[in-house]
């Protein structure tokens, strides 16, 4: 090979890295790029090894998807303090609930993720390349966020899935991602659905990663995310009228312990 283009692109591999020491900008969009480039590449290793080993869509694969996913914490330098792990010792089915900030969020999910745990999804995510391929391999339940008419009956639906499964269920009752330091109000999805299910809720608090990622700041570094898995809460013996005061409930209390692992006060 000729010695220039050696040189070019010896340049072209050198010039990210050069660019990210330069520009803060630069550096947190090359990163979620990269962050979105492995997620890509990890979903095409695992869906092999996924149809090797079980043949088809079960939230068995979910086994085999935490185990690649729990490698990229490595490489964004993410190191998580996890606790009340015990509190995921259900026998059956539950509904799992936790804040909602940020892409990132996924390895945490993945980083204490419990046999027969399946996420509810947006249905788009189902095209998402490889992405959307190990997602469907993994048993996750897509909905169609448009169809909020028909919101009671998907749930229900789901519910059955539960319990004709066994599979816990995990929903982000905020509905979508806030990395404000701070909780959004909840939707009541996941209260009806635990309702219908007659199965428990297991909140699990993520502290802020407003300290090492901020999307209004570029912000995308190294850093420590704490996690909480509370104790179940038992909702037998309550009906369709207390709903309202459950999801409150549980935000308050989550809310509580989020500012608490974040180190963060709390706001009125």
């Amino acid at each position: 090979m000729d010695l220039s283009w050696l040189l070019l692109y010896t340049m072209l591999i050198l010039l990210p890295f050069l660019l990210m020491q330069i520009s803060s900008t630069f550096k947190f969009h090359f990163k979620i790029f990269s962050y979105c480039i492995l997620c890509l590449t990890l979903s095409a290793m695992a869906a092999p090894v996924c149809l090797l080993k079980n043949g088809g869509r079960t939230v068995d694969n979910m086994r085999i998807i935490r185990e690649f996913v729990r490698t990229m914490k490595y490489v964004f330098g993410l190191r998580f303090e996890v606790k009340g792990l015990d509190n995921f010792q259900i026998e059956g089915p539950c509904v799992i609930i936790s804040n909602h900030q940020s892409i990132l969020d996924m390895m945490g999910l993945m980083e204490i993720l419990p046999d027969r745990c399946v996420q509810i999804a947006k249905r788009e995510l189902m095209f998402a390349g490889s992405v959307g391929l190990i997602t469907y391999l993994g048993g996750v339940i897509y909905i169609n966020r448009k169809q909020t008419r028909d919101a009671k009956s998907i749930m229900a639906a789901v519910a059955q899935s539960m319990t004709e499964d066994n599979l816990k269920v995990w929903i982000y009752p905020e509905g979508t991602r806030n990395n404000s330091g701070d909780l959004l109000p909840f939707k009541k999805g996941a209260f009806h659905l635990a309702l219908q299910a007659k199965v428990p809720i297991v909140p699990v608090v993520y502290s802020s990663f407003t300290s090492f990622y901020d999307r209004k700041k570029t912000l995308f570094t190294g850093g420590t995310i704490k996690v909480e898995v509370l104790p179940k809460i038992d909702i037998s013996g309550l009906k369709e009228s207390d709903i309202s005061d459950l999801t409150e409930r549980c935000f308050h209390e989550m809310r509580q312990v989020f500012f608490r692992l974040s180190d963060l006060k709390q706001s009125q």
